[in-house]
């Protein structure tokens, strides 16, 4: 008789921010609007997308876990640190066209979910540009890493990146 593996355990994600430390959590939100955006260096920015229920324009700072140009078109890849529950992720699946600021300037981009083997490389990627990012990020969400490639690869596989890229049509 053969034995499988036990499977590991999904982390537990994190809650989003409540009582005093949702107003704390959505103070990048309002520097945004400000024009305050250059302020983050490039590695937020803000992501204007449509409420899956209310049909109304929400607004959500998100972290840049890799930017670039494919193409000719601009892109941006972020990760759902509260997993595949969070509401601003929820509703690109629903609406996948939305606009982000980046610095002071807007885009029309189209989102796109990554697969699991997308999302392992890209983050065996990131943990070496940013290792102490990378490990505190991995811990806030739960997962313990022991900073190899391969473990940030595994970590990568479960976390729920979205790319996206400019040029949508609205």
């Amino acid at each position: 008789m053969t034995h499988e593996p036990a499977a590991t355990p999904a982390p537990r994600r994190p809650d989003p921010p409540t009582g005093w430390r949702r107003p704390a959590f959505r103070l990048p939100v309002h520097m945004f609007r400000m024009g305050l955006g250059p302020l983050f260096g490039g590695r937020l920015l803000l992501l204007v997308h449509t409420g899956r229920v209310s049909g109304r324009s929400r607004r959500t700072v998100v972290e840049v876990v890799e930017a670039g140009t494919h193409e000719g078109r601009a892109g941006w890849t972020v990760a759902s640190g509260f997993g595949p529950g969070a509401d601003w992720f929820r509703n690109l699946l629903h609406t996948p066209h939305a606009t982000v600021q980046a610095g002071r300037r807007f885009h029309a981009v189209t989102a796109r979910v990554l697969t699991a083997e997308e999302g392992g490389e890209l983050m065996a990627r990131y943990a070496p540009r940013h290792p102490r990012v990378a490990r505190r990020l991995c811990a806030y969400m739960g997962f313990t890493v022991d900073g190899s490639a391969e473990d940030y690869r595994r970590v990568g596989e479960s976390i729920p990146f979205v790319r996206l890229t400019e040029g949508a049509k609205r």
